[in-house]
């Protein structure tokens, strides 16, 4: 895949670095590693695109399983959600009756 980059000036006169990137037959793209570095982005990995209300695309980096598990472990004393919780075993509890009623 070829790359171009260009560096424009912003309206506020900062420089927007910017990179133009081929996409493949099969809808793939490489993101330039300027971009994944500044990101956070590792391969493996994931990012969202998500579109704002006015038209411009976002990409963001996801989080890995790993990186929320100890986001929780940090998080300080674990939490249980009582409502939630009880509506679980309670539809467990209505599953095991209609199997066992079969």
């Amino acid at each position: 895949m070829s790359e171009s980059r260009s560096k424009n000036e912003t309206e506020s006169g900062g420089e927007d670095t910017s990179a133009t990137v081929s996409v493949s037959s099969s809808g793939q793209a490489t993101i330039p590693k300027k971009f994944r570095d500044k990101l956070g982005i590792d391969a493996p990995g994931q990012v969202t695109f998500r579109e704002t209300d006015d038209g411009e695309v976002v990409i963001e980096r996801v989080r890995s399983a790993q990186e929320m598990a100890g986001f929780a472990a940090r998080s300080g004393e674990p939490s249980t959600d009582n409502p939630a919780s009880e509506m679980l075993r309670e539809k467990r509890e209505a599953d095991k009756a209609e199997r066992d009623s079969e």
